[in-house]
């Protein structure tokens, strides 16, 4: 998180970016998973808070280590994740009494030049992330923490799908009608960010703090170009299924249909 620049609002997930169900039957609704977020600074805190609600997770923020210790014993969560707060506050020390009610993997959130850091074995946790990250940077470490975690029935979503369009980002493969499409890793993350939210319109300053994080410095128009390649290769003679509106940003959504709607900002 880069907290000098404005967070993008949260966006809420759209009813087409469902995970696939085994067999192409219709996809089960999965409980949300749980995350407990713990964090010194209450800016970072909300602004994490945001980023993994738009996932989809249900989020307890604490404003301290009794209130998350307390908030964990009530709502069982997933995964918790904690920081060094500048007042010296230990990690270690939350973790134990956190997971004093049950075991759950932890992300250890650290700073820049913080002689405090350690790894995060040795600091009681599972990961660590240095900040500034991305919120694609973010998800991706919790991602990886809930797929290992047993005992919720369901994984973590990894695979979504809208309309024809299947994209598995632990294989990093996309399909549309059954053909595998060849992308670069940029390509994919675009592509990734634009399936997770489908239907919504994503501004270019949201896609490039997403994807290129905002201490991107090269060519302003490059969400333009990755936008074009993309569509060469997922539009080529078919039906388009990412959309321009002009002055607002980009949109990706299955072919329309007897009455389908333009997507809405959001």
């Amino acid at each position: 998180m880069h907290a000098p620049h404005p967070a993008p609002p949260p966006l809420a997930d759209g009813p087409d970016a469902a995970p696939a169900a085994p067999g192409g039957g219709a996809p089960e609704e999965p409980s949300p998973w749980r995350v407990l977020v713990q964090l010194a600074d209450p800016a970072l805190a909300d602004l994490v808070g945001g980023v993994l609600r738009s996932e989809g997770w249900s989020v307890w923020i604490a404003g301290d280590p009794a209130e998350a210790v307390a908030t964990a014993a009530e709502t069982q969560p997933d995964v918790v994740l904690v920081d060094a707060g500048p007042d010296g506050s230990d990690p270690v020390a939350v973790l134990s009494r956190v997971r004093a009610t049950h075991a759950l993997p932890a992300l250890l959130i650290t700073g820049p030049g913080d002689g405090r850091r350690m790894p995060a074995v040795t600091a009681g946790g599972d990961d660590d992330l240095r900040r500034p990250f991305s919120a694609e940077e973010l998800t991706a470490r919790v991602r990886a923490l809930l797929r290992g975690r047993g005992g919720r029935g369901q994984p973590p979503p990894h695979v979504f799908q809208v309309g024809d369009l299947v994209l598995d980002e632990v294989a990093r493969e996309v399909r549309r009608g059954g053909e595998e499409l060849h992308l670069t890793a940029t390509e994919f993350d675009l592509l990734r960010l634009l399936v997770r939210h489908p239907r919504r319109v994503m501004s270019k300053v949201q896609i490039l703090d997403r994807v290129w994080h905002y201490d991107f410095d090269g060519n302003p128009n490059v969400v333009e170009l990755y936008i074009s390649y993309l569509r060469r290769k997922l539009d080529a003679d078919r039906e388009p299924m990412i959309h321009t509106l002009r002055g607002v940003g980009y949109a990706i959504r299955p072919v329309r249909g007897a009455g389908e709607q333009e997507p809405t900002v959001s």
